[in-house]
């Protein structure tokens, strides 16, 4: 899980979308938690199989992203193994985003659950530092 207990008093564009991404990927990272350790209970048979069970472990024995986890996470059509790494470099993007709470020097936007976001901070930010009017900033 991402650490969202964040330290800054005043909270700017980029503190803002620093916690939207940690709170989506709070989300996703505790739905596949609960669906695994579901899993494996059923499998143990600690608990009855249902079809959302069954549905998971096709989807991970294909090698596919499971529905549920879909259901929360950013769009992508790679298969799962590719999809993991992914995941994991995003994470690794958020620890070190929500770690200094300032603009990142560097980004993988698309990395995002919501790039635009993350733009849109930009030219707020930016609006702010100039005086210019915020409909007038363009990337």
């Amino acid at each position: 899980m991402i650490d969202m207990h964040i330290r800054a008093k005043e909270k700017s564009p980029f503190v803002v979308v620093c916690l939207q991404e940690c709170e989506r990927m709070n989300l996703l990272l505790a739905t596949i938690r609960t669906s695994l350790v579901e899993l494996e209970d059923g499998l143990a048979g600690k608990l009855n199989m249902t079809d959302e069970m069954e549905e998971l472990a096709t989807a991970l024995s294909l090698g596919q992203q499971p529905a549920g986890w879909a259901a929360v996470a950013y769009p992508s059509l790679k298969a799962l193994a590719e999809w993991f790494g992914d995941l994991v470099a995003r994470c690794d993007q958020l620890v070190e985003y929500q770690t200094d709470l300032v603009a990142p020097r560097s980004l993988w936007v698309s990395g995002l659950f919501n790039p635009m976001s993350f733009i849109s901070a930009i030219k707020q930010v930016t609006a702010r530092e100039t005086g210019a009017s915020l409909d007038d900033m363009t990337l």
